[in-house]
């Protein structure tokens, strides 16, 4: 059974651990000498996203926001709500503590009573961009 880091042995791995047990419990660096804390990140680091960023140039501000709604609406409703209709939709993201603007996005589906197959599907009744 394989444990810890592949580049480092047992023993290395325990010490790093024990290392970072003080950043852990405190929440800033616990080293006596200054020079040995960890730098900050600079003002130009890129900025750590949860969403996809989009490949091959920037995307419009509304591409953005179309992509970041799908990201959203995949991670609170899961293959398993497929296929449903509008009513089903609501009754997962609320079942799935989603936030309030994914509900209201959702109610805002035709309650003509068509289920949809996927997210994709969803995004296209919405008048919105599914993902390429």
């Amino acid at each position: 059974m394989q444990r810890g880091s592949d580049r480092l042995n047992v023993h290395r791995d325990d010490e790093a651990k024990r290392e970072m047990q003080g950043l852990i419990r405190s929440g800033h660096p616990t080293r006596a000498e200054e020079w040995d804390d960890p730098e900050p990140g600079a003002d130009d680091d890129p900025e750590v996203t949860e969403r996809p960023v989009p490949v091959g140039g920037a995307a419009s501000r509304e591409e953005a926001e179309d992509e970041a709604l799908r990201s959203d609406l995949a991670r609170h409703l899961g293959r398993g709500a497929f296929p449903a209709d509008r009513e089903a939709l609501k009754r997962t993201l609320m079942d799935q503590y989603a936030p309030d603007f994914l509900v209201e996005t959702v109610r805002e589906l035709p309650k003509d009573g068509d289920a949809y197959g996927n997210v994709q599907e969803v995004m296209a009744a919405l008048g919105r961009r599914p993902q390429a």
